[in-house]
């Protein structure tokens, strides 16, 4: 079955600056959505009112059913905001526990973490860290995951094992994701949408972002 996360009617505004203005994005099941945007744009912002710890106007909707506090609802919705969310002292068994994941599997994904289960947070290093934690949020038993910037502090080789791991995860789950790394979003999206100015409109290639003035070849 088929399931669809609706924002619809967002309306937002900081300190008498208008952020987001009348934004409507839908993401399924089973496809990636990539959100595109410079700096500062609202992409953070956006995922924190669809997630509801942002209050604003708005309409937020799975399959059809109106939810104002998606992090109520876990078997709904996930999100990995932009900094570490674990706390640095749970050893990496602890987390696997919380989380209702097999160790042994993340292992066969990243063997770096082979032996390391009873390593704390704390003691890795900055990539190492965002791995796990992008980790925890994709293989949970949730509708959707969020992404804010999953590419930082990972080093190319890195990057490259998360774009196959979201790739053949999007199968269990929809995901949207965000990074200012867009080539690495463009190579990983079903559907792409770009943020500017407060609105949002789809984009479908890398000469759009160009001829939009958000990217050059």
């Amino acid at each position: 079955m088929i399931h669809r996360l609706e924002a619809d009617s967002i309306q937002l505004e900081l300190g008498g600056r208008r952020i987001l203005t009348d934004i409507y994005l839908s993401c399924e099941t089973g496809r990636i959505t990539g959100l595109l945007g410079r700096n500062g744009q609202g992409k953070s912002c956006l995922m924190k009112v669809i997630y509801g710890s942002l209050e604003c106007s708005q309409s937020v909707r799975f399959d059809g059913k109106f939810q104002s506090a998606a992090f109520k609802r876990p078997d709904l919705l996930l999100y990995l905001p932009q900094f570490n969310f674990i706390p640095a002292w749970l050893t990496l068994k602890r987390v696997f526990s919380d989380f209702c994941l097999d160790y042994a599997t993340f292992e066969n994904w990243f063997p770096e973490f082979a032996g390391r289960r009873n390593s704390s947070m704390k003691s890795l290093s900055g990539g190492a860290r965002r791995l796990v934690e992008i980790y925890a949020i994709v293989k949970s038993k949730s509708q959707f995951a969020m992404l804010d910037e999953p590419f930082t502090h990972l080093n190319p080789i890195q990057i490259e094992k998360v774009k196959e791991f979201l790739l053949k995860e999007k199968s269990n789950k929809g995901l949207l994701v965000t990074d200012h790394m867009f080539r690495h979003i463009l190579d990983i999206s079903d559907d792409m949408h770009l943020l500017a100015d407060g609105r949002i409109r789809p984009v479908k290639s890398i000469e759009e972002l160009e001829a939009l003035g958000y990217a050059r070849i």
